[in-house]
C-alpha cells in the first residue's frame, strides 16, 4: 500500500509536528507499506531525518498551498492520502486556514481515497481563550470548513463525543473514533527513584499564551514552596504562535527566581529524561483544544497529572482510563492545595503512575495503526467488490468480460492477503511492547535493571 501521509513534520516545530512524526514512525516499519510524507516548509534549513522519504511542498499561512499539495499527491500516486490536521494547520489566518482544509475533498475529487486525522473540532474550542474577535464569523466559517472536511472518504476523531457531534449536527461523512495513543511504541515503566531525589519537579510543558497561560500555576506555586521547600516548577515548551513573547514576558515578571526553571523547546531525544525525572504533570488550562497530547506523553512514562476540570479532559480519565486529579478551573487556592496533596503522598504518587502507565499499555502507537490500516483496507476492498459486482452485470456475450473478472478477482484475493500480512506484523510488534513492558517492571521491581 502506498501512503501519502500530508503534515507538519520535524524539523519543522509547526503543530502535530511530532504526532505526524510518530504515524511516519509507525507505519515506516510495516512491511507492504511505501510512505511518502508531504510536509511543510520551514527555516532555517535543517537536514531531514534519516529513513525517511520527505517532499516539502506547502508553507503555513500560504494561499498557494492546495495547488502545491494536489500537485504533489498526483505525482506520487498514491492509494491512500492521510492527512493529520488541526483546522489551523495551514495557517493562522482564515483564507489560507480555510483553504487548507478544503484539499482532503479537492484529493477525493481528483479519485484518490482521503483519511483525514481531525485533532479538534470548532464545537468545543472556546474562542475568547483563543483569542478570536469576530467570534460569528469564525463559527460560521467553522461549519462551513467541517462541511467540506467531512467529503473526505473517512473521517477519524479522537473522543467519542467529538463523534456525536459530527453524527448529530453534520448527519453525513463516514467518521470513526480512534483514540490519540501514545507517542511511542510501547510505554516506559516510570522510574520513581529520579523523582523527589533530590527535588520534586513540577512540569508544565506545552505552547503558552492562549488558554493554556501561566499566571495561575505560578501563583499557586509561591504556596507550593512554603509547605513543600524542595518543590522546583519546570516550565518547557514554547510560545503560541498567537502570542509571541509571552514566555519573555512570564520570565521578566519573575525575575532570577532559581526555584522555577525556563527549558524553551525539548528535542524529541530529551523528552524521555525531562518526564521521567518529574514528579507530576500540570494542564492548568483554562479550556481545551482537542485530545490532549501531553496527558499522552505523561502516561507514556508514568507521570501523575494534575489538571483543571474541563470537559475534554474528564473524557480523558473515563473513557481512556487516565489518574488526573482535577482542580476547578481558575482556581489558584485549590490548584495549590491538589499540588501539596500529592507532592506529601508517595503511595498516591506511584498509584497514579501505574495507573497511567497501564493506560498508555492499551493505546500504543502500533495498535492505533492497525487500526487505521484495516479501515484502509476495508475500504479499499469495498471499493474493489463494487469493481468486481459491475462486472458481473456485464453481458455473458461481451468479449474479455470472464477474463476482467477473473483478472480483478485475483488482485483483490492479493491485496487482501498482503493487508493480512501487514496486520498481523503490526499486532505482532503490540505484543512485543506489552511483553517488553512486563520484563521492564519486574527488573526495576527486582533491583536488577
Amino acid at each position: 500500500m502506498k501512503i501519502c501521509l500530508v503534515t507538519s513534520f520535524p524539523p519543522s516545530r509547526d503543530a502535530l509536528n511530532e504526532y505526524g512524526f510518530h504515524i511516519a514512525g509507525e507505519l515506516r516499519r510495516i512491511p507492504g507499506i511505501s510512505l511518502t510524507i508531504l510536509g511543510d516548509n520551514y527555516s532555517p534549513a535543517q537536514p531531514e531525518l534519516d529513513r525517511f522519504k520527505v517532499v516539502r511542498c506547502w508553507t503555513f499561512n500560504a494561499i498557494s498551498n492546495v495547488w502545491c499539495v494536489l500537485r504533489a499527491i498526483r505525482r506520487e500516486k498514491p492509494d491512500v492520502v492521510w492527512f493529520n490536521l488541526g483546522f489551523a494547520s495551514f495557517g493562522g489566518k482564515p483564507l489560507p486556514a480555510f483553504l487548507g482544509i478544503a484539499i482532503p475533498c479537492l484529493a477525493r475529487l481528483m479519485g484518490c481515497y482521503t483519511h483525514v486525522t481531525l485533532h479538534q473540532l470548532m464545537e468545543t474550542v472556546d474562542l475568547d481563550d483563543a483569542g478570536v474577535r469576530f467570534k460569528f464569523l469564525y463559527r460560521a466559517g467553522g461549519f462551513l470548513a467541517t462541511q467540506i472536511l467531512l467529503f473526505a472518504n473517512s473521517v477519524s476523531v479522537m473522543m467519542p463525543a467529538y463523534r456525536n457531534v459530527l453524527v448529530e449536527k453534520y448527519r453525513r461523512g463516514s467518521v470513526y473514533v480512534r483514540r490519540h495513543g501514545i507517542f511511542s511504541a510501547r510505554p516506559e515503566y516510570p522510574d520513581l527513584t529520579k523523582r523527589g531525589n533530590p527535588d520534586h519537579r513540577i512540569l508544565a510543558f506545552g505552547k503558552w499564551g492562549t488558554y493554556k497561560r501561566l499566571d495561575l500555576l505560578i501563583a499557586a506555586f509561591d504556596e507550593v514552596v512554603r509547605q513543600v521547600p524542595e518543590a522546583r516548577l519546570v516550565i518547557a515548551g514554547t510560545d503560541h504562535p498567537k502570542t509571541p513573547g509571552y514566555l519573555d514576558e512570564v520570565k521578566r515578571k519573575l525575575g532570577g527566581r532559581t526555584d522555577v526553571q525556563f527549558i524553551g523547546y525539548v528535542a524529541e531525544e530529551d523528552i524521555p529524561q525531562m518526564f521521567q525525572s518529574s514528579t507530576m504533570t500540570v494542564l492548568p488550562y483554562t479550556s481545551s483544544a482537542g485530545s490532549s497530547g501531553i496527558a499522552h506523553l505523561a502516561c507514556t512514562y508514568g507521570v501523575p497529572i494534575i489538571a483543571s476540570d474541563i470537559p475534554d479532559f474528564r473524557r480523558l480519565a473515563d473513557e481512556e482510563g487516565l489518574a488526573i486529579d482535577f482542580f476547578p478551573v481558575a482556581n489558584t487556592s485549590e490548584l495549590a492545595r491538589h499540588l501539596v496533596e500529592l507532592l506529601q503522598q508517595r503511595d498516591r504518587q506511584v498509584e497514579m503512575a501505574l495507573q497511567n502507565v497501564s493506560a498508555a499499555l492499551r493505546m500504543s502507537m502500533p495498535e492505533i495503526i492497525r487500526q487505521y490500516l484495516r479501515t484502509f483496507e476495508l475500504r479499499k476492498e469495498i471499493e474493489n467488490m463494487r469493481s468486481i459486482t459491475s462486472l458481473r452485470k456485464l453481458p455473458h456475450w461481451l468479449p474479455l468480460r470472464n477474463k476482467l473478472l477473473r483478472r480483478n478477482a485475483r488482485k483483490t484475493f492479493l491485496r487482501s492477503a498482503a493487508a493480512a500480512a501487514a496486520g498481523s506484523a503490526v499486532a505482532v510488534k503490540s505484543d512485543d511492547s506489552a511483553e517488553a513492558l512486563y520484563a521492564s517492571s519486574e527488573q526495576r521491581r527486582t533491583g536488577t535493571d
